[in-house]
């Protein structure tokens, strides 16, 4: 892969990550602590904390992604960014922009799936 593709690709993670980051101090600060004085009600309670317990599960889902983009970055910087991990062809590059943490080509992807079945 050319110096300027993975440039661009590097510039694209970095971006998420920093987003994913922001998400996750966002919550740290404003969502992790319930007041049961604001709320007046159990009703109100209840419903407060479903929604905390669904940006969590949120934010678990994007540190997942977090170590996805991290191990991106690395094969960036170790010169196999692009590349699949079980054929070690060439992932095609419109795949890699769909999907830039993708570590499998789509053939190889389409057979995990057919196996995971």
């Amino acid at each position: 892969m050319r110096k300027r593709e993975l440039e661009r690709f590097e510039k694209i993670l970095i971006d998420q990550r920093d987003k994913l980051v922001g998400n996750a101090d966002r919550t740290l600060k404003e969502e992790m602590a319930l007041d049961s004085s604001d709320l007046p009600d159990e009703v109100d309670l209840a419903s407060a904390e479903y929604s905390q317990a669904f940006t969590f599960r949120l934010r678990d889902r994007e540190r997942f992604l977090l170590s996805k983009i991290e191990r991106a970055l690395r094969k960036i910087e170790g010169g196999a960014f692009g590349v699949c991990e079980e054929c070690e062809e060439p992932i095609d590059p419109r795949r890699l922009k769909a999907r830039p943490v993708t570590t499998l080509c789509i053939r190889c992807k389409e057979d995990q799936e057919r196996e995971e079945r």
